[in-house]
């Protein structure tokens, strides 16, 4: 494994001589060809198999009871970043679940290096887990529970090895406080801790972000794109469109359990902007306005609400965007309110969805 930039070296890991090496995992019947790879919107044409693939998820579904909460996603991942976004219930967790051997697929397979993680115990020696969760051994330091991590991996040397991923996260390894006392973002910071303690191949986390500030969010978002240039493979899970655009990785869009979209975000960006849109403008002119957008071919159709609201909808967003303050100008119109009706992720994700 390749050292990560701009970090101490880890304290050395005992070798599980069975573990297969990411060349190895490429090679084996587990991958899947490319022919098969999922009905979803793939908006990066070019997005093939990688030789070296490290998790391979094929045509895995998980239902609880009447609920479908996977249904038929396959993807593969290999090193780097790769982010799976999609709003709360999506089946992120799940998925991510499924990839640490926490939960078994009811049908289909999950393979990390090679191996399945729900059946291959050994495999979990190279997998760290962010869960997003957040229970922790109150009753601890944060030093005493990375430490404790690091002791379940069977690590030569568990306190060294806590202090240096304590250090990864910007954490004090001597703060005698129980981790009862951590605000959100402290405890966060310490499960990411306790997830890298062992040098994992493989990176799993659900939304780690939730709750740091400004600047630790900016440490971590650095801190998985240097795991990922180190040749781990980092996957990072998240409801916020704006956090994956620090990624700037390869995206998996999962939609009420399923595969909608993959590419990298500046095309899963461009795919949702090009998706039709419903705009409420307010103004003192609404009908005038709405005439000149209609005009100037910035709206589909329009529907007046009342004397000052008008309702557009468009499917050319970035030009209604440049052409509202223009066309409130040309009839001699003050702009009250423009505010988009459906630019929340839900409506955005049921629109990919409904476009398969």
């Amino acid at each position: 494994m390749t050292a990560v930039p701009g970090m101490p070296t880890p304290p050395p890991a005992p070798m599980d001589p069975t573990a297969p090496t990411p060349d190895r995992d490429a090679a084996s019947n587990d991958t899947m060809p490319n022919d098969t790879m999922p009905r979803a919107r793939d908006v990066a044409s070019n997005d093939t198999l990688p030789h070296d693939t490290m998790i391979v998820v094929d045509d895995v579904s998980k239902w609880f009871g009447d609920v479908v909460a996977v249904s038929e996603v396959s993807f593969t991942v290999g090193p780097g970043v790769t982010a799976l976004l999609g709003p709360n219930g999506a089946g992120k967790s799940t998925i991510l679940r499924m990839l640490c051997g926490l939960t078994a697929p009811a049908r289909g397979a999950v393979r990390v290096l090679g191996r399945d993680p729900r059946a291959d115990l050994g495999v979990l020696r190279s997998i760290g887990l962010v869960p997003q969760q957040e229970t922790v051994f109150e009753g601890q330091t944060a030093l005493e529970f990375v430490r404790l991590a690091a002791i379940l991996h069977g690590l030569p040397d568990p306190q060294a090895s806590a202090r240096w991923a304590l250090g990864v996260v910007e954490m004090p390894a001597e703060d005698p406080r129980k981790l009862t006392s951590y605000s959100k973002g402290m405890r966060q910071r310490v499960k990411v801790a306790q997830a890298i303690v062992h040098d994992p191949a493989v990176i799993v986390l659900d939304e780690p972000l939730t709750g740091l500030d400004p600047r630790q969010r900016l440490h971590m978002v650095d801190l998985f794109h240097r795991l990922g240039e180190a040749g781990r493979c980092v996957v990072v899970s998240s409801h916020v469109l704006d956090e994956v655009e620090r990624f700037g990785s390869r995206v998996l869009v999962i939609a009420q359990g399923r595969l909608a979209a993959i590419g990298d975000f500046r095309r899963i960006r461009d795919l949702m902007d090009d998706r039709p849109h419903r705009i409420r403008v307010r103004s003192n002119r609404a009908r005038a306005v709405a005439g000149a957008l209609l005009a100037g071919g910035a709206a589909l159709g329009v529907r007046l609400e009342d004397d000052n609201t008008v309702v557009v909808d468009t499917d050319q967003v970035q030009l209604f965007r440049r052409s509202v303050a223009a066309a409130a100008r040309q009839v001699d119109a003050r702009l009250l309110e423009v505010v988009p009706l459906d630019d929340d992720l839900d409506s955005v994700f049921r629109y990919l969805v409904g476009q398969q």
